[in-house]
């Protein structure tokens, strides 16, 4: 995949379930992507597989000029902009979050947890780094998850989702001030 100069990282919605249709039309286009997937298990022929699937439904994220979506968004009806539910334009997601997310995310761990922006209280969290272990480097909030027994690294993509790392040893994580 060939980065282009000025792409942006737009948050989009391939509707009906399209992302993976969405996503092998961007790939024959050499324009990056980036689907959160996960691991779940089916019966296939009576057997139990283990499949990587979309772990948020019709999300995917797409790096590329607005003239280049433009071309693809002609091709393909399914891919749709998300936009910001106060003021109506576009989300576009800055390259470095982005960055910790596609690493967080990336990782397929059965241990990590999908969020929506609302089920993140930002005024609970504190900034932190991890330092060391599988997600060394990551930036993100650490708060209390419903349902987890410990605090989580989150990193957020405002008004899209969020991504809540598995639980991390407190020893291995920094606040940023």
């Amino acid at each position: 995949m060939y980065i282009q100069e000025n792409a942006v990282w737009y948050a989009m919605r391939a509707i009906f379930h399209k992302e993976m249709e969405v996503k092998k039309l961007l790939d024959r286009e050499n324009i990056e992507n980036f689907i959160p997937m996960r691991y779940s298990l089916a019966t296939k022929n009576g057997r139990k597989v283990r499949l990587l699937i979309p772990a948020v439904a019709n999300l995917i994220f797409v790096h590329a000029t607005p003239m280049a979506l433009k071309e693809v968004k002609k091709k393909n009806g399914y891919l749709q902009y998300i936009v910001n539910s106060r003021n109506k334009e576009k989300i576009i997601v800055p390259d470095e979050q982005m960055k910790r997310f596609i690493f967080v995310a990336s990782s397929y761990s059965e241990k990590l947890i999908y969020l929506k922006p609302e089920e993140v209280n930002l005024k609970e969290g504190t900034l932190v780094r991890i330092i060391g272990g599988v997600f060394d480097g990551v930036e993100g909030l650490f708060i209390r998850i419903k349902g987890a027994r410990s605090r989580r690294v989150v990193v957020l993509i405002r008004e899209v989702t969020a991504v809540a790392t598995a639980e991390i040893e407190p020893d291995l994580i920094e606040v940023i001030l």
